[in-house]
């Protein structure tokens, strides 16, 4: 609650609110005492299973071991901010992994 006068924020004593600048005083009323209540949120955890792979593919990607054309990939900040991101690759039939940079 703010001071009517001059605007400082009154801090409860004695039973009412009192402005520390000025020392207006004002009572406490029903719309003046808050409840807060928190709130809990349950999160979900889902479990994928080890065959089940979300990552996009590509076809412009050669594997440099077995010569395939489809590969996973991913982008990661490897280097500083001002630098590009990584392009990590990973083979969808030989699962070997390269980065392009």
């Amino acid at each position: 609650m703010f001071c009517q006068k001059c605007g400082a924020l009154m801090r409860p004593k004695d039973g009412v609110l009192c402005c520390p600048r000025c020392g207006a005083e004002k009572g406490i009323g029903k719309e003046d005492k808050k409840t807060v209540t928190t709130r809990s949120t349950k999160k979900e955890l889902v479990v994928l299973d080890g065959d089940v792979n979300v990552l996009p593919t590509t076809s412009e990607a050669e594997c440099p071991k077995c010569g395939h054309r489809l590969a996973y990939w991913i982008l990661r900040q490897t280097r500083s901010a001002d630098e590009a991101e990584t392009r990590i690759y990973e083979c969808t039939k030989c699962h070997a992994r390269w980065r392009e940079y």
